[in-house]
């Protein structure tokens, strides 16, 4: 992890390292109106990626890879 933040990543847990998306939070609400506390985790994958002429593996969100925001490495 520490590799990846050193090219500018992010070493939170469950955070993309190109676009810092975390996870969201809200509520379960039932029929009768009670609330209870939930949270939605973004699409993360682990791709091996080429940063700055190196291979290195980045744990990136799906919005992220299908944008093209990331390069793969070969």
């Amino acid at each position: 992890m520490l590799l990846t933040a050193a090219y500018g990543g992010s070493p939170v847990a469950r955070t993309c390292d190109i676009c810092s998306k975390r996870r969201g939070i809200g509520n379960n609400v039932s029929h009768a109106n009670n609330k209870t506390k939930r949270s939605w985790q973004p699409n993360l994958q682990k791709v091996h990626a080429q940063v700055k002429g190196a291979s290195v593996t980045l744990t990136v969100c799906t919005r992220c890879i299908r944008s093209g925001k990331v390069t793969k490495a070969a």
